[in-house]
């Protein structure tokens, strides 16, 4: 019952990524294609990888990072920062373009957190807050986020 439930609401929200990306790509809203959104929307959440963090994490070699990251760096939607404590490294950043066009998941789920607030009592949602935690902070410790 866990297991279907926990899949039914993961993929709920995996297929609305897939939908936005889509949709912009058919109607020729988007100037990235969909294997770009995909990196900029690693590159958003791993929040200012390097260029090898990045390659890393999605397990490809750092001169194909280096293609895919100049790509976007050219169609305006990612920039590279100097680190403030090691001026040889650089972190990528998503640009002002990108945030306004892009930011596809932070919607939805923004629309589902109102309907879960006004679904539930606040203690649910303090409970449902506190379960979500003890998920993403103790039962994932594959993925680390900054």
């Amino acid at each position: 019952m866990l297991e279907d439930s926990f899949s039914r609401v993961y993929t709920k929200f995996k297929l609305h990524f897939y939908q936005e990306i889509f949709a912009r790509f058919q109607s020729r809203e988007s100037s990235l294609t969909p294997m770009e959104a995909f990196c900029m929307e690693v590159i958003h959440t791993l929040n200012g990888p390097t260029v090898n963090e990045f390659a890393s994490f999605i397990h490809i070699s750092s001169p194909n990072a280096a293609y895919k990251i100049n790509s976007l760096i050219q169609k305006g939607y990612i920039e590279k920062v100097r680190s403030s404590t090691d001026r040889r490294e650089y972190h990528l950043r998503p640009t002002e373009k990108y945030m306004e066009e892009y930011n596809i998941g932070r919607g939805y789920s923004r629309q589902v957190i109102e309907r879960v607030l006004a679904r539930l009592t606040p203690e649910e949602t303090g409970e449902l807050d506190r379960m979500l935690s003890i998920v993403g902070d103790e039962l994932m410790p594959e993925i680390e986020l900054k």
